[in-house]
């Protein structure tokens, strides 16, 4: 698989079968993953790959907590701008319907989207996960490099056979994270990554992205 072939097929997978992914496949995505770009050679990502018996005890852990109305801890950095504007807030809510509708949620089923946003905190059923954090000391630049970083581990998960889906989502439940993974104090969760191989009997969702007249301007 080439790196054109590896971008082009990256999505984010929400349904994952549960086929164990091998220890040394894993080894050899992140030790690659290593090379990403990073101002300074700071190199600011702080990674937990999570399987077997310690994934099982956070995703029991998570889900209690949701089961129970927990709707989280006070975050740490928002997600999204609390009024997105345009073209933004369009972009984001094209990807939401396309997304329930591929999964059979309509618009007003308000209970079979929580249902579906509760399934982050079991990783989709994906067998491993990867959480990432960065020192609190450091700065938003050093966030750009986590962000190439993930991008990295993505494309090579890719070249594997496997796919991936990143999850802010898991910042919503840090302190749970934080119980079983134990990280430093002075280690801030960005996001959980769940990896595996795709449920072939999972929805395929495909979302559009803007032209590039829209995003990327060429000046000769």
């Amino acid at each position: 698989m080439d790196v054109y072939q590896a971008v082009a097929g990256r999505r984010a997978v929400r349904r994952f079968s549960d086929r164990p992914v091998p220890r040394d496949v894993l080894a050899r995505v992140l030790g690659a993953a290593a090379r990403s770009p990073s101002g300074g050679n700071l190199q600011p990502w702080n990674s937990y790959l999570v399987t077997g018996a310690t994934l099982a005890e956070l995703k029991k852990r998570a889900g209690e907590r949701v089961a129970s109305g927990d709707r989280g801890d006070e975050r740490e950095f928002e997600m999204y701008p609390p009024a997105l504007k345009s073209p933004y807030r369009e972009r984001r809510a094209g990807a939401a319907e396309r997304r329930y509708a591929a999964m059979g949620v309509a618009r007003g089923d308000a209970e079979g989207r929580e249902r579906a946003v509760a399934a982050n905190w079991d990783c989709f059923g994906a067998p491993a996960a990867l959480f990432c954090y960065v020192d609190r000391d450091l700065g938003r630049a050093q966030w750009l490099d986590l962000g190439m970083y993930l991008q990295t581990v993505m494309l090579l998960l890719r070249g594997e056979g496997l796919h991936s889906c990143p999850q802010l989502a898991w910042s919503v439940y840090r302190r749970t994270v934080t119980e079983v993974l134990s990280p430093p104090a002075g280690l801030m969760l960005v996001c959980g990554m769940s990896i595996g191989y795709a449920d072939d009997a999972g929805p395929v969702v495909r979302v559009d992205r803007a032209p590039l007249a829209e995003t990327v301007t060429f000046l000769d």
